[in-house]
């Protein structure tokens, strides 16, 4: 392989691990809530109940992304990216370490924020490298290539995760994504050419403002939060004991209740984008939202809609479920089919602007080479 080959290869590897992490966690999030079992607690003379404890399982991860996107960035413009994107790495190495240790729900949550800013430099970091090391002609095709690898993460962790969990606990499952995160931290040491670029200044200051970014930043806080409200309550639905509202699966049943999500993401991203190209962005946006609200309503609903329709309570290899099995995964699916549009939109509104071509930054080289929702 010649020097850039191997460059790509190192990035497509982070681009995986980054991606396994992320989604491994999703899928065995409703089981570190039944082990870790939350109660309320007072902090600071406060009472918060469990159901917000809960929700800090998720939120410590973005928490944790909103305070250092903007930091992270500006370092990848400021100093050498490979140096950013290793000490990335390094933090994933530790958080996902620290997972099969955490006894508490005060270091889970800090874990998930350690692994927050693991994967908003990592994903930062590898694709604005991928973009600057292609030639321009070929950068959408590598850019296409490393999120394809995210994508594959996203299929085979969680059921892997799923896979691993119910057989072996929680410590196999960590110690694949640490062996993952340090092999592609040592490709990226080993093989990664020192990036010389520097970015005087604070770029993000001239776009902060920019009317457009405003237009799509003010739906995307809105969609950002039903999608993140959604993508975490779906396999925490099908996951919990039945005792806290859940349906109870095991861990193989919820990974597919996120695969699902992921795969049909995968395949329609390609025809949905070509048909907001040719009949209108606005309009996919509209319905796209419209139908993802709907479809989310009648998740809860989904052990109605299987009895009704006379389905099995078990599966093979699954074992004894509900009939609310079947209906969770193809609601998922179409969840995850209705979520393309609206970043199509978004992508087309930044490439109108000049700007975007004219920095070599992080967010701004190209609209694809930016922290995207997962």
């Amino acid at each position: 392989m010649d020097d850039d080959s191997l460059q790509f290869l190192t990035l497509y590897t982070t681009r995986f691990a980054e991606g396994f992490g992320f989604i491994t966690l999703i899928t065995l999030l409703p089981y570190y809530i039944n082990t870790l079992d939350p109660s309320g607690t007072t902090v600071l003379g406060v009472t918060v109940g469990a159901g917000f404890v809960i929700g800090m399982y998720t939120s410590g991860f973005t928490l944790a992304q909103t305070v250092a996107v903007i930091p992270i960035a500006w370092a990848g413009d400021r100093f050498d990216k490979r140096l950013v994107l290793l000490v990335s790495l390094g933090i994933g190495i530790v958080a996902y370490a620290l997972f099969p240790l955490v006894d508490s729900s005060a270091s889970f949550v800090l874990a998930r924020g350690l692994q927050g800013v693991a994967v908003t430099g990592a994903a930062l970091m590898s694709l604005s490298l991928v973009g600057q090391i292609a030639d321009a002609g070929t950068r959408a095709n590598y850019i296409g290539k490393a999120n394809a690898a995210s994508f594959a993460a996203s299929i085979l962790g969680s059921l892997s995760a799923g896979a691993l969990y119910e057989a072996f606990g929680f410590t196999p499952v960590f110690a694949v994504i640490v062996v993952l995160t340090t092999a592609a931290w040592t490709g990226g040491f080993r093989y990664l050419n020192p990036d010389e670029t520097r970015i005087p200044g604070f770029p993000f200051t001239d776009l902060a403002l920019n009317r457009r970014i405003l237009t799509v930043t003010s739906f995307r806080v809105q969609y950002a939060f039903a999608v993140t409200l959604v993508r975490t309550w779906v396999p925490i639905y099908a996951g919990v004991a039945a005792a806290q509202g859940g349906l109870a699966y095991g861990a193989l049943a919820v990974s597919l209740t996120v695969v699902a999500e992921k795969f049909t993401n995968m395949l329609c991203q390609p025809f949905t984008g070509r048909l907001s190209d040719s009949y209108g962005r606005a309009a996919f946006v509209f319905v796209g939202g419209g139908l993802y609200g709907i479809i989310a309503l009648v998740v809860p609903f989904s052990p109605a809609i299987g009895a009704a329709a006379g389905l099995p309570a078990s599966y093979p290899v699954f074992g004894a479920l509900s009939p609310a099995f079947v209906p969770l995964i193809v609601l998922s699916g179409l969840l995850g089919g209705r979520r393309q549009p609206p970043r199509a939109r978004e992508h087309g509104a930044l490439r109108r602007r000049g700007h975007c071509g004219r920095w070599r930054g992080l967010q701004f080289r190209d609209p694809r080479a930016r922290l995207a929702a997962r």
